[in-house]
């Protein structure tokens, strides 16, 4: 057995995992919070205010669907499911790719592009107050930096 191989099946140290829990309880706790509020005031949840957003961002409003799913870290079926509800509420549109007639465009209607501006003012008022308030500007580069580290491209 290779050393990496047992160091892989030593029990976390308590340093290490509270860090690791902490990171996901955080993530989970956050995510529940910023979706009941998107959801309380929009009638929006955040997995659909991420996939505008990212639309919204895009050139011209759209996105392959298959680049939409890694951008909003979704399966591909995932994200299809999504945009089934999406585009059934009229906030995105699917249009064929004029390159490949296999692949589909995911597009932000102008109906998405007011719920997204609708939903954005409270959406960063809960980051600001349940996240970014928690750390000293200095902190937050460095919280920045940590996730360089973990997932480079992390941080854009």
């Amino acid at each position: 057995m290779t050393a990496s191989r047992r160091r892989a099946l030593v029990a976390l140290s308590t340093r290490e995992l509270g860090a690791w829990r902490g990171f996901l309880r955080a993530h989970a706790a956050l995510e529940k919070a910023l979706d009941h509020e998107l959801i309380a005031a929009h009638g929006l949840p955040l997995r659909s205010y991420e996939v505008l957003l990212f639309l919204a961002e895009a050139p011209d409003g759209r996105m392959r669907m298959c680049d939409l799913a890694e951008s909003v870290l979704l399966s591909r079926s995932g994200v299809t499911r999504l945009a089934d509800r999406l585009e059934a509420e009229g906030l995105l549109e699917r249009v064929s790719c004029e390159t490949d007639k296999r692949g589909l465009h995911a597009v932000i209607t102008a109906e998405g592009r007011r719920r997204l501006t609708a939903a954005r003012a409270t959406h960063l008022a809960g980051v600001r107050e349940r996240f970014l308030s928690r750390f000293s500007r200095t902190e937050l580069d460095e919280l920045a930096g940590f996730w360089e580290r973990v997932v480079p491209g992390a941080s854009l």
